[in-house]
């Protein structure tokens, strides 16, 4: 039996109608900073195209440059009923503007700052936790889990950074956490007991932990968002210990609602046989957004705007990526939550 009869799922056909093949297009990183996660959203996109059986896929290459994507973009939306966003806060936003500008639908699936979910509305349908709320379960293990220490923010480059730290910070001081945040983390007198979160680049987390590690007092306790990807123990050595935050981890999707698309145990199956590694969460987004787009176009019968925007509106369901339900105004994901990850000696592990 074929991978793709084995793990065919359920595609919805709206009332009365036809199946219709759909033209999915999206720009990657497939080379450039973010070519680790653009290669597998593109590995996952290319599953979900031959599980779909009734859907065409058109991808470019945005090289990680704003630049190229605004060339490339513009081609994606001409040709194609359906538009996947980049990976990244700062690539989402260009594309975004773009997709509004030609009155189309962007499915965001790798962009979770606050302003890039909420700049658009009708225009822009996030699947993600938004970057404000991102490291909220970090904060409640922090305040559960442990004694009261200075929390040492530090905060790397770009927006989606900014963004996630002060979320962090909000909720960090609503638990009675005390923060300290400078643009230098490690400088200066540093108490005995201290904890270290940090977001930014995946280089500006590696960069911090690395700095916090070789500190005369490292931290007790430490976050990076770029833990939550499988290459970090790459980079700094040993992670034990470690927490991440992702948007996804297996085993942390629950199916209470209506669900669409694979079981995540068989798409983790065949996405393994295909590119002989395992996903991180940039993947199972990818897919899941295609899995909620393809849906919506189909239940709407129709890839006109507003009808696919009520359709995204008035859907609450769950997928592999976990539950999906947006604000109806502003296409700002509510429905989904980020999972806290941690390191051990055994590996990654959801905590």
């Amino acid at each position: 039996m074929s991978l793709m009869a084995k793990y065919r799922w359920l595609t919805i056909i709206p009332p009365g109608g036809n199946m219709r093949e759909l033209r999915v297009g999206a720009c990657l990183s497939l080379s450039g900073r973010y070519s680790r996660f653009g290669r597998q959203a593109k590995a996952a996109l290319e599953l979900w195209r031959d599980f779909d059986g009734s859907a065409e896929l058109v991808l470019e290459d945005d090289a990680s440059d704003p630049h190229a994507l605004k060339s490339a973009l513009p081609r994606i939306i001409e040709n194609c009923d359906i538009i996947l966003g980049p990976y990244s806060t700062q690539l989402t936003r260009g594309a975004a503007k773009i997709a509004a500008e030609s009155s189309q639908i962007l499915w965001n699936h790798g962009g979770s700052g606050d302003d890039v979910e909420s700049a658009f509305p009708g225009f822009v349908v996030s699947i993600l936790t938004p970057a404000s709320r991102y490291a909220a379960p970090f904060i409640h293990r922090l305040a559960d889990g442990y004694a009261r220490a200075p929390l040492s923010i530090f905060q790397g480059r770009g927006a989606f950074g900014r963004q996630v730290c002060d979320g962090v910070e909000a909720a960090a001081r609503a638990s009675g956490i005390e923060v300290v945040r400078a643009a230098d983390t490690y400088s200066g007198e540093r108490p005995t007991v201290w904890d270290m979160f940090s977001a930014g680049t995946f280089e500006d987390d590696v960069q911090a932990f690395l700095a916090a590690r070789r500190a005369a007092s490292p931290p007790r306790v430490v976050c990076c968002v770029a833990a939550g990807v499988r290459d970090f123990p790459e980079l700094v050595g040993d992670a034990e210990g470690v927490y991440g935050v992702g948007q996804w981890f297996p085993g942390a999707t629950y199916a209470a609602r209506p669900y669409l698309g694979p079981a995540e145990t068989k798409f983790l199956e065949a996405y393994s046989q295909r590119s002989e590694t395992f996903p991180d969460y940039p993947a199972v987004q990818a897919a899941a957004t295609a899995v909620l787009a393809s849906h919506c176009v189909r239940r709407a019968a129709s890839a006109d705007r507003e009808a696919v925007w009520q359709a995204a509106a008035e859907l609450e369901a769950d997928t592999l990526f976990g539950r999906f339900r947006i604000d109806p105004m502003t296409g700002i994901q509510v429905g989904h939550e980020t999972v806290l990850v941690r390191w051990t000696a055994s590996g990654m592990t959801r905590d």
